[in-house]
């Protein structure tokens, strides 16, 4: 008798173990959740950094920056005469084509234009000629702020 209550008593201990060491059903999120911060501090750093675009030099001016919470298509004339839409170079007959094919909002859509200090002022007016013509009313000049006034 002795022998069966040692073997019942072991078998009913190992029982009680896998009940204690069962997996968990339940996932941990901690980790998860620090990678994702981290990261999130990495692109918020980082993203300033990314914005390249055409290398101009603007006029300064003393006009009021405008507010707005869409990003604008931007043109950018520069020094040597060339026409860029953000960041692509394209000819002077294009560029009313593309705007119409990338506005988002239409003809309502904000359309910056940045001309190097050193840009043909008649390619400069060329440009804004043939947007204004082709329908866009929401036009500005992208200007620096004017040093030591």
């Amino acid at each position: 008798m002795a022998m069966q209550l040692g073997t019942g008593g072991s078998s009913g201990s190992g029982r009680r173990r896998r009940r204690r060491h069962a997996p968990m059903s339940e996932i941990n999120v901690t980790p998860f959740v620090d990678v994702m911060l981290v990261l999130l501090i990495i692109f918020m750093v980082a993203a300033p950094l990314l914005t390249v675009g055409v290398p101009i030099d603007l006029p300064e001016s003393r006009a009021k920056p405008l507010e707005g919470d869409t990003e604008p298509i931007t043109i950018s004339v520069n020094a040597a005469g060339q026409i860029f839409i953000q960041n692509t170079e394209i000819p002077l007959d294009e560029v009313v084509p593309k705007l119409e094919a990338i506005a988002a909002n239409g003809y309502d859509e904000r359309i910056y234009v940045r001309g190097d200090s050193n840009a043909d002022y008649g390619t400069m007016m060329r440009v804004m000629g043939r947007i204004n013509a082709a329908g866009f009313k929401r036009l500005g000049l992208v200007t620096l702020e004017e040093r030591g006034s």
